[in-house]
């Protein structure tokens, strides 16, 4: 990647942005991980057990690791600490966007041409909000889309504007689960020889949690005193 594609992708605005109260998360939330670096990808938040807030992030070409989980978790806990946006006890979740990622910024769109993804609109489309099928790339500010559900007569390609779609995701498939698992075990074996080249031990060290007494959960978790508790997440464990 060049030096201006890697600057435009570190400044590249989302199109596809949240509402209400993960919107006044993601406005205290992006500041702080831009300055790291990083790009947010989403902010959501879910109540299934309590009340967890998740913040998907990654670096400007596509990659998070555990350590960068981590690091964003150390930067934002503190920060989100002071704003409070949310007035009941919640978890916060840091972790990478996954194979299944969302899709929220024009160069997602183009940068996974190719992937078979499933898009929500805000704003009907020919009566039709949900759409499926193969992504094509971008074109202008719309997403190009082959349909795999299109009726004899429809046209079987098309254009989504994306700053009115709701929600774009990727669809988990066996491929792409095969895909991910190899580029996994790729990048293992990448650390395992710098770790050799450095002089260190194959064998990383469990992460431990004292308070817990746990050393089988590498995740670490930091918890305050106002019983929220943090976790820095990476998709995939």
């Amino acid at each position: 990647m060049s030096q201006t594609t890697h600057s435009q992708a570190e400044t590249e605005p989302r199109l596809i942005v949240e509402q209400g109260t993960a919107a006044r998360v993601a406005a205290i939330a992006e500041p702080v991980i831009t300055g790291l670096g990083f790009r947010l990808v989403r902010v959501k938040l879910s109540g299934l057990s309590g009340c967890t807030v998740q913040i998907m992030a990654e670096r400007p070409d596509g990659t998070m690791t555990i350590d960068d989980c981590e690091a964003l978790s150390r930067a934002l806990s503190p920060v989100l600490d002071v704003a409070d946006p949310i007035e009941r006890t919640y978890r916060l979740e840091i972790s990478s966007p996954g194979i299944d990622r969302p899709l929220v910024r024009r160069s997602d769109f183009e940068r996974y041409a190719g992937s078979a993804i499933k898009v929500e609109m805000s704003v009907a489309i020919d009566g039709r909000r949900r759409f499926r099928g193969l992504l094509l790339g971008a074109e202008g500010e719309a997403a190009r889309l082959r349909r795999d559900d299109a009726a004899a007569g429809e046209a079987s390609e098309v254009l989504l504007p994306i700053g009115e779609i709701a929600e774009a995701k990727i669809t988990l498939s066996d491929a792409l689960i095969a895909e991910s698992l190899k580029r996994g075990k790729a990048q293992q074996r990448e650390a395992e020889l710098d770790h050799d080249q450095a002089g260190q031990s194959r064998k990383p060290k469990p992460w431990r949690d004292t308070r817990h007494n746990r050393t089988d959960d590498p995740r670490p978790r930091h918890f305050r005193p106002n019983g929220k508790s943090h976790t820095a997440k990476h998709e995939g464990e």
